[in-house]
């Protein structure tokens, strides 16, 4: 669900026949791994707990790809049935996000806010599962507060895009490339993962997004270039 501009979003759950965060949160609290929504199997060994609802998770990149993660962050979620809305990123392709394995069903997307971003980002955390946004320009420090806070309440998971003072987690993509031959097939992401409380110890590792494990099994072939430097590497060009 693609809307392009500022669409007034109260009532949109109803609209939709979306439950709820909130009633959700209510109905699942104190059933440990139902507080959690799953992520997919290349990212479990760096979020093992998955995304708990009520937390604030932040991505960053240090270069590019921070957009590939959020994408992979939320594509198992909306394939088990979770609704998911991306808001401030005008950019974001919906072909790329269904080759992340997104449901494009179960996602909806506030391009260009504008000054609202802030006010569509809280009313979608009340109806929706994952609220990923962008604040570009940055917000008012009362306003990071405010958001996790209604995230915490609804029992969802707000997903920011760049820095976020307060977030349970941050991921960092520190390094991004694609590989293929003839057409880019997969990327390899450097991630690094620190956190707060019982997240506090930092861990690093590689995920490939998408997903395509016919092509990894290729990457032990000789004769294979990064696509992005032209760097001989033991990789498929």
């Amino acid at each position: 669900m693609f809307y392009r501009g500022w669409m007034a979003v109260a009532g949109l759950a109803a609209e939709l026949g979306v439950k709820p965060a909130s009633a959700l949160a209510a109905t699942l609290a104190g059933q440990g791994t139902d507080r959690v929504l799953p992520v997919g199997s290349q990212l479990r060994g760096l979020l093992p707990k998955g995304l708990v609802r009520g937390s604030t998770v932040a991505v960053t990149a240090t270069g590019s790809g921070a957009t590939s993660l959020l994408l992979g962050l939320v594509a198992e979620s909306t394939r088990q049935g979770s609704w998911c809305a991306v808001v401030g990123v005008p950019r974001l392709s919906l072909a790329a996000a269904r080759s992340m394995g997104v449901v494009l069903e179960q996602l909806m997307v506030v391009p260009q806010p504008g000054a609202e971003v802030a006010t569509v980002a809280a009313s979608l955390l009340d109806g929706f599962d994952v609220v990923a946004v962008a604040a570009a320009g940055g917000l008012a420090p009362s306003v990071y507060t405010q958001l996790s806070a209604r995230a915490r309440n609804a029992g969802a998971v707000l997903v920011a895009l760049g820095a976020w003072p307060g977030a349970q987690l941050t991921l960092t993509v520190n390094e991004g490339v694609w590989f293929g031959r003839g057409r880019l097939r997969c990327r390899r992401l450097s991630i690094a993962v620190s956190g707060r409380g019982s997240a506090a110890r930092p861990r690093t590792g590689q995920v490939w997004l998408p997903a395509d494990p016919d092509f990894q099994r290729t990457l032990d072939q000789p004769d294979v270039s990064d696509v992005r430097t032209g760097r001989q590497l033991r990789v498929v060009a």
